[in-house]
């Protein structure tokens, strides 16, 4: 069973930048396509970012898309969303999320219901 957890939130004030990591035991990230997701009070949980677990594609929500970077460590098991020129309406919780091994996958997972496995999730509030 994979456990996921989620750090690097706090709050900042608009235009100043954040780094989430997120950290994974019991498995690792090699091989796994990871994402970020976020969810604002009385809102659904949206996609972020997205990075395959072959070649290091990414992709980004397009509110995100230019600001926001993620990345993996397999030396660390680790996953991280750089964050960049933060807006107000980049305040909610950020969640890590990873699924099942998929070694040549290329793929962007941008759907929560496409992971099987989720962090707590870290607060990240952006002062205008």
């Amino acid at each position: 069973q994979v456990q996921l957890v989620e750090s690097g939130g706090g709050l900042v004030q608009a235009g100043d930048s954040l780094r989430l990591s997120c950290a994974a035991s019991g498995g690792t990230f090699n091989s796994r396509p990871a994402g970020w997701f976020r969810q604002a009070p009385g809102k659904e949980r949206e996609f972020v970012a997205a990075i395959s677990s072959h070649s290091g594609r990414t992709c980004y929500a397009d509110s995100v898309k230019g600001r926001f970077a993620i990345s993996g460590d397999n030396a660390k098991n680790t996953v991280s969303l750089q964050m960049n020129a933060l807006k107000p309406e980049d305040t909610a919780v950020y969640y890590c999320a990873t699924r099942r091994i998929s070694p040549w996958d290329v793929s962007c997972y941008t759907s929560k219901d496409d992971y099987n496995y989720w962090g707590q999730g870290t607060q990240v509030t952006v002062s205008s």
